[in-house]
């Protein structure tokens, strides 16, 4: 396949990169708007309770759970006649509007649970109706003539509604300003390693046609599933990163085989042989490990699949056809605009000498010496980094991922720390099947049982409001909006944070309550319930197709059992370390403002570590392949273990570096972004990438290699013959062992 693919780009190359032209632009005019087709949500599970409790209310009750708060701010108190005034005429404004029901107001209903305790705050509550895309075209439209000054009253505008839309327009900013740090930082970083800006820009031009193709491969799914928008933050990440990865790869091999006299079409046909072949599996390898995020139900997840596998591929199609492409167009110029000859002495031949060669040298044959002090130290340090771990709380993501001074975030810090109840995060248990007309009395029973409960406040019903186990109000017309002539609903307001293990606990005993009917719960905390157990479900299958056929590719490129079974472990044991600072950073506070003055919320969003598990480990492999490679290159030519390890390090850590340090400065970027689930997200996989190329590669991996010695490359009798008839690896498939001597001098080729 590889010798085909040789043949193809050296024989018609400027063919090749004219088509590719115009897929980068038909790519450009098909993806362009894809932004505006995402969605904001999709954390989760549509087949959960507390889904079909969801699409109960919304079928039954068009007036159901409000998604639109307006919080009424009056000095003169929410009691004062002008303030009452003004307020009835916004919600009777409100409730004339299209695409508005259920309107409530304090000021209607007189409930204490839309008053704050300090009597200056008080809220009107509605229902914007219809999709996701729908409800905020219509938020859109109304916040402008609500948003401000009315007389005597100030209003700010929250609810689901409001914090979805307010995502996805900071995400949009967020991923404009990365994309402006990530490219000439990107752009910079690869001068310094090529050492000309020619060569520099080759990984670059691979990176946008990843980013530009996934964005069209995306608008074109958004016409047949949602899409999440955080999709895009990823593509631009793996976009340049994996294209960095592959073109760096790439293109060291080309060179390093122009340097050795080949003239351009053969060091093409050599680099896509040895090269193109750990390129190729490499990108199986991210791609299988993030298809494992299709087994989740939950399209938010689900899109990360989407858009990961997308430019995955893209990355390596490019890679392995339009860069040759380039290659060969460029031939020997692609050492042409050396921008760093004024900071360093060049050699007599007028090339740098390999220092970072030397260094990794000097690395390996430091680690081979002492194999176990380096093995027991940095197992020691991730160990040590990954215990906050253990004391992971999840929860949802909500309006405290948006920064401190977004109008949403700052209308439901008001209502947390000023009402007494949760009035926009009610629990909401609905009856199918159920005349609440004629069944008063089973519900006024049912009501006053789940009003006896911790942490619930009242419970709202047909039958009327009930606490303490008490009737405390009739239920007057307004009770009409809990009920149909065929379905019911009961509104339970808790006094409990709408996200903590405590509202989790009310879900489970809301649950457990007999009822004379069957019910659904549904609201946030019944989400996050329902969340948890969808991924404990499906995280076994998820993990045992995306860890086997990892180890199944990986057997097939070094013919061995234990090489894949430690990258795994070792895989596993650095992102454990990844999870244990997200914990101590994100969860526990610690480094908030040098972050960001991200909101602490004392907990991790449920998603994000499976999200991470799948992306890092992606990444992780990647990494792996390219060490690899160069080992079991070295190892069929000499059956020399140590020297084996020596030379794959020398040869690939420096360009391992070098893809870590430009993907790390991608993730960063992304990390800088304003809302907390993205910033944990970037800073937490560029942390992870850090660790594994530092740690894991520099270290972990020549040490317990070196410690294992020839047992790295034992199979069993069958598994070697199936190797040897299937197997492929950078250098070809396998043949004979055949020893050769070691060189005198450091960095001399054999």
């Amino acid at each position: 396949m590889f010798e085909r693919l040789a043949r193809l780009t050296t024989a018609r190359p400027r063919l090749i990169l004219f088509l590719a032209l115009l897929f980068a632009v038909g790519a450009v005019v098909l993806g362009g708007g894809v932004a505006d087709r995402l969605q904001g949500g999709g954390t989760t599970d549509p087949a959960a309770e507390s889904s079909q409790a969801a699409r109960l209310l919304d079928r039954e009750f068009a007036a159901g759970r409000p998604n639109l708060a307006l919080l009424v701010k009056a000095d003169a108190g929410v009691d004062d006649p002008a303030v009452t005034a003004e307020a009835e005429r916004l919600t009777q404004r409100l409730a004339a509007e299209h695409d508005v029901q259920g309107v409530t107001s304090y000021w209607q209903a007189k409930s204490p649970a839309l008053r704050s305790e300090n009597g200056r705050y008080g809220l009107v509550v509605a229902r914007v109706t219809g999709t996701e895309t729908e409800a905020d075209d219509t938020l859109k439209a109304l916040a402008p003539h609500y948003r401000g000054r009315h007389g005597p009253v100030d209003v700010s505008i929250g609810g689901a509604a409001q914090i979805r839309a307010e995502v996805q327009d900071t995400s949009r900013e967020d991923l404009a300003r990365a994309e402006v740090i990530a490219l000439p930082l990107t752009l910079f970083i690869l001068v310094l390693v090529f050492r000309s800006a020619v060569a520099a820009l080759l990984p670059v031009i691979i990176g946008l046609i990843a980013i530009v193709g996934t964005n069209a491969s995306l608008r074109v799914i958004t016409g047949f599933t949602d899409v999440s928008v955080f999709a895009l933050n990823l593509t631009t990440a793996l976009g340049l990163g994996l294209a960095v990865d592959y073109g760096l790869f790439i293109v060291r091999r080309y060179r390093e085989e122009l340097h050795g006299g080949a003239p351009p079409q053969a060091a093409v046909r050599t680099t896509l042989g040895t090269a193109g072949r750990t390129v190729a599996f490499s990108a199986l390898t991210v791609a299988v490990a993030l298809s494992a995020m299709l087994l989740f139900p939950m399209y938010y997840l689900r899109s990360f699949a989407y858009a990961g596998i997308s430019v995955v591929l893209i990355a390596a199609a490019a890679a392995l056809v339009v860069l040759p492409a380039l290659l060969l167009v460029l031939g020997k110029r692609i050492d042409a605009l050396d921008l760093t000859r004024i900071f360093r002495r060049r050699t007599a031949e007028g090339t740098a000498p390999d220092a970072s060669g030397r260094r990794w040298r000097r690395i390996g044959e430091a680690v081979v010496k002492r194999p176990v002090v380096f093995a027991v130290t940095a197992v020691a340090f991730l160990v040590a980094l990954g215990a906050p771990f253990l004391g992971v709380t999840f929860g949802n993501i909500d309006d405290r991922q948006l920064p401190k001074d977004a109008e949403a975030h700052q209308v439901h810090q008001v209502i947390r720390d000023g009402f007494t109840s949760r009035p926009t995060g009610e629990l909401d248990v609905v009856a199918q099947g159920v005349d609440g007309r004629t069944r008063g009395t089973d519900i006024a029973s049912y009501a006053t049982t789940l009003s006896r409960l911790d942490g619930v406040v009242r419970v709202n019903s047909s039958a009327g409001t009930y606490a303490d186990g008490r009737l405390v109000q009739e239920p007057g017309p307004a009770g009409t909006r809990y009920t149909t002539t065929g379905a019911s609903y009961l509104a339970v307001e808790p006094s409990l944070e709408d996200v903590s293990p405590e509202s989790q606990d009310l879900v489970r005993a809301i649950r457990d309550v007999p009822s004379p009917f069957p019910v659904l719960v549904g609201g946030g905390a019944a989400e996050l319930v329902d969340t948890q157990d969808t991924l404990a479900d499906r995280l076994p299958y998820a993990l045992l197709a995306m860890v086997g056929v990892t180890m199944i590719l990986l057997f097939l490129m070094t013919g061995s059992v234990v090489v894949p079974l430690k990258a795994v472990v070792l895989n596993v044991l650095s992102l454990s370390a990844t999870f244990g600072a997200l914990v101590w950073v994100f969860q526990d506070g610690h480094l908030s403002g040098l972050l960001g003055d991200f909101t602490v919320t004392g907990f991790i969003p449920a998603t994000l570590p499976v999200l991470m598990f799948c992306v890092a480990f992606g990444l992780s492999m990647d990494y792996e392949v390219f060490v690899l490679s160069r080992i079991k290159e070295e190892y069929d030519r000499t059956g020399d273990t140590t020297r084996a390890i020596v030379f794959g390090l020398q040869r690939s850590g420096g360009v391992v570096t070098a893809a870590a340090a430009v993907l790390s400065v991608v993730l960063v970027a992304i990390g800088t972004s304003q809302i907390t689930n993205m910033k944990m997200l970037g800073l937490g996989l560029a942390l992870a990438v850090l660790m594994d190329a530092i740690v894991v590669r520099g270290v972990l991996v020549p040490s317990v290699m070196q410690l294992l010695g020839r047992a790295n490359w034992w199979a069993p009798g069958p598994l070697r013959r199936l190797h040897g008839r299937f197997g492929i690896s950078e250098g070809g498939p396998s043949g004979t062992v055949v020893p050769v001597p070691a060189p005198t001098k450091a960095g001399e080729r054999v």
